[in-house]
């Protein structure tokens, strides 16, 4: 149990889950704890219990919409949202993010897009987003696609950044990577 609190602890947003006192308001507030394996509360629970490797390979953590809810109510001011964004990192190094949800790899392509070129287009980011998790449904979307193009709501066309733009940004990332922030 206290090396996996102390990993979680390490990480930015992580050294919340000391002080959890178990109100269970993190879970009443959040509108997706119906969705997840497990609540909130009960991934704070599971890991001090020292269930690490059931709460990284659960979907919860993945779920969370980030929308800061638990964290304004939480009577000891906890960062639940810092802390679900710890256990995904984690879960990232241990190479335990689940396959039952598709946000890893979104954040994984969107990353990926934004070091090679410095940006998200958006028809690339959908096609290849698509035909990582679900090929099938890329296929279903070219009408979709076509007729956002045919409006010009999208381009086929990629801009890059400027050169000294892209030296910058790369080496924000380069650093992001070297602290363990693009895992």
């Amino acid at each position: 149990m206290d090396k996996l609190v102390e990993e979680i602890c390490a990480i930015p947003g992580g050294e919340g889950i000391r002080l959890c006192i178990q109100c269970g308001t993190c879970t009443a507030s959040c509108p997706n704890a119906s969705r997840m394996e497990h609540t909130p509360r009960e991934l704070i629970a599971m890991v001090r219990a020292g269930m690490g490797k059931e709460v990284l390979s659960s979907n919860s953590m993945w779920l969370c919409l980030s929308c800061y809810l638990c964290t304004v109510r939480c009577p000891r001011g906890i960062k639940q949202t810092d802390l679900m964004h710890a256990l995904e990192c984690l879960a990232v190094r241990q190479h335990l993010s689940t396959a039952r949800t598709r946000t890893p790899i979104m954040y994984r392509s969107f990353s990926d897009f934004v070091y090679s070129i410095g940006r998200v287009p958006e028809m690339g980011f959908m096609i290849w987003f698509y035909l990582l998790t679900n090929p099938l449904r890329a296929l279903r979307m070219i009408p979709v696609m076509l007729s956002l193009l045919k409006h010009g709501r999208i381009s086929l066309k990629a801009r890059r950044l400027r050169p000294e733009a892209e030296r910058q940004l790369k080496a924000i990332l380069d650093r992001a990577e070297a602290l363990g922030g693009l895992s």
